[in-house]
């Protein structure tokens, strides 16, 4: 009876520990934004502005991006996947605890408004944006990132309002086979021209 007691203590303590650890682990770590701002700061302020909302046009805005995207992003910068010098070294010293409080604490950031300057090409990217170009097989963007540019959070990117140089540069960057990390985008900038880019990059920056 001894051993049959001494054996139940036993398995009803190894289910508790198993059962608390199993919980530890299935339960999200829920970001930090203190720690997200902090670390923002230090390391991204100087290129994305303090509240994400880039005035460089090579650089990103970042403000009111989705976080699980930014996660990614930052993620396949430090493991090589997407390369970019600058980049590469950043995220390089980032942890995944770092990468996801930075990233909702930008996600929690108003994006600031753009427009579109290229009044030659803006009716030219709308069209391409709201129904893209069905004999070369080109989809609507909108039917991933929304008619207003929001995109669709975890799976496609916010541009709403993205400079329209950024957009450029990787839209040819994925159509020219320099940016890797998403066949998807690398399957339709290939059958985009570069006036065609210019006009989608420059419809984009108008949305809100």
């Amino acid at each position: 009876m001894k051993l049959i007691a001494t054996f139940t203590i036993a398995a009803t303590l190894a289910a508790a520990v198993f059962s608390s650890v199993a919980a530890e682990v299935a339960a999200p770590v829920k970001p930090d934004l203190a720690k997200g701002e902090a670390s923002f700061a230090g390391v991204c302020a100087a290129c994305h502005a303090p509240d994400g909302n880039s005035l460089i046009p090579v650089n990103p805005k970042l403000a009111q991006q989705h976080p699980e995207y930014l996660v990614k992003q930052l993620t396949e910068f430090k493991a090589g996947k997407r390369e970019n010098a600058v980049m590469n070294g950043m995220a390089a010293a980032l942890s995944e605890a770092d990468m996801k409080n930075i990233a909702y604490w930008l996600g929690s950031k108003k994006a600031t408004p753009g427009a579109a300057k290229e009044k030659d090409l803006v009716l030219l990217g709308e069209k391409i944006y709201r129904g893209g170009i069905a004999d070369r097989q080109i989809p609507a963007c909108a039917g991933c990132h929304s008619p207003n540019g929001a995109g669709i959070p975890a799976q496609y990117p916010r541009l709403s309002g993205q400079h329209a140089e950024y957009a450029v540069a990787q839209l040819t960057a994925f159509r020219d086979g320099l940016r890797q990390n998403s066949l998807q985008m690398s399957q339709i900038a290939a059958k985009l021209n570069d006036r065609e880019i210019k006009a989608v990059a420059d419809y984009i920056a108008g949305l809100r």
